[in-house]
């Protein structure tokens, strides 16, 4: 309902047909200016009131752009009246001194319809505002979020690359510009080569910021090892990580694959955190996944992770990928899935023999490309990474 000062308009001749007018609009307690010309109109009118014969007709179209106006005639069939109306006016009441009341709330109404497209309105400028901020800011995000996927790339190992006999190659796809998938494959000394894979839950910036700490740890660790005790080095890695993502208090896992090859003995020594899938070890002509099992990494304190091992052969090949690949495979069940994979593992010499298999869509190969436009984050319901291990083919590298 208006409020009791809003201004009403009455354009009509003087006189005291013009005065009885302006008391019965005036008796809701509106106020009410008369005036015999539009252009006399005070600029704080709200709603202007104009006997059809007093406005000119060529004036109708520029009083309702101005003013939401009502028309008042004594006579329905007004030449004038019809022309006030073809020219958008908002209503009109006939005989207005015996329908007061009618015109009263006719009034009442215009002006709560004007107040609330007036309200619209302006929702629909400050929205298109608010639309154009989050569209720079969103754009913003995205460039930094480009920036730190080039950047997470750079961390990880050159590919392909062959350390120790054993040739090393990937493939990671982020669903998002960061990853929550990592790996590295690097060499220790003639003996030993060191490499890990890791899945840290959720995906996008947080994830990939565990990453990072993982790299910087791995690093470290690495520079820390003395070279004895080989066996030892994956489960106290992944005890030590479990530690420190339990100290940041992020509220991060992962789970993770830690391996050390030894090349003399050509013997894998591994450690892992709740692997899912396993990795695919490839030799004579069959698949079978490694065995053992652990806890995540970084959800329950005091985990010790287990010392486990298995002799390489001379020809070899390691599958190891993230469970964003169960996603792409078909299959009703986890193990329909798992037994889809090892056949194709199995079947699949390369890393790109192995990806062009699975139902991805159109997918880059360049690792420039997928972190500049994630090209996954549309089609890929989670992070996947695919890394392949063969050897000792190339034991003379």
């Amino acid at each position: 309902m208006p409020a009791a000062n809003e201004l009403i308009g009455l354009i009509d001749a003087p006189g005291p047909e013009r005065d009885a007018l302006a008391e019965t609009i005036a008796k809701d307690g509106l106020a009410v200016v008369a005036v015999e010309r539009p252009d006399q109109l005070p600029a704080t009118a709200s709603l202007a009131v104009a006997r059809s014969r007093i406005v000119p007709s060529s004036e109708w179209a520029a009083l309702a752009r101005r003013l939401p106006t009502l028309v008042v005639s004594d006579d329905r069939q007004d030449s004038d009246l019809l022309q006030a109306v073809d020219a958008g006016l908002v209503d009109y009441v006939i005989e207005p001194h015996r329908h007061g009341h009618l015109l009263r709330r006719i009034i009442r109404r215009v002006i709560e319809v004007s107040r609330l497209a007036e309200e619209r309105e302006h929702d629909r400028a400050r929205l298109a505002e608010l639309n154009e901020r989050l569209e720079t800011h969103l754009a913003m995000l995205r460039m930094d979020q480009q920036a730190g996927g080039q950047i997470q790339r750079k961390l990880l190992p050159p590919r392909p690359q062959t350390v120790g006999g054993v040739t090393c190659d990937y493939w990671l796809a982020p669903s998002l510009y960061l990853s929550g998938d990592f790996l590295d494959f690097q060499r220790f000394d003639d003996r030993y080569t060191l490499f890990y894979f890791a899945d840290v839950s959720g995906h996008g910036a947080s994830s990939a910021f565990v990453t990072v700490l993982l790299k910087y740890l791995s690093n470290r660790w690495q520079n820390e090892w003395d070279g004895q005790a080989p066996e030892c080095l994956a489960p106290r890695w992944l005890a030590a990580l479990n530690r420190e993502l339990l100290d940041t208090g992020i509220g991060k896992h992962a789970t993770l694959f830690v391996g050390v090859i030894d090349r003399e003995r050509r013997y894998l020594h591994y450690s892992l955190g709740a692997q899912l899938p396993m990795p695919l070890l490839v030799a004579e002509g069959k698949v079978r996944p490694l065995a053992g099992e652990g806890m995540p990494v970084g959800l329950f304190p005091h985990v010790e992770y287990p010392r486990l091992g298995c002799p390489l052969p001379a020809t070899f090949r390691l599958c190891l990928c993230s469970d964003g690949i169960l996603e792409c495979l078909p299959g009703e069940t986890l193990d329909a899935r798992l037994r889809e994979l090892e056949r194709r593992v199995l079947a699949s010499e390369t890393v790109a023999e192995l990806r062009d298999g699975l139902a991805l869509g159109k997918m880059e190969d360049d690792d420039d490309l997928i972190a500049e436009h994630a090209p996954g984050h549309e089609e890929l319901p989670d992070d996947l990474t695919i890394m392949m291990l063969s050897g000792f083919g190339n034991d003379n590298a």
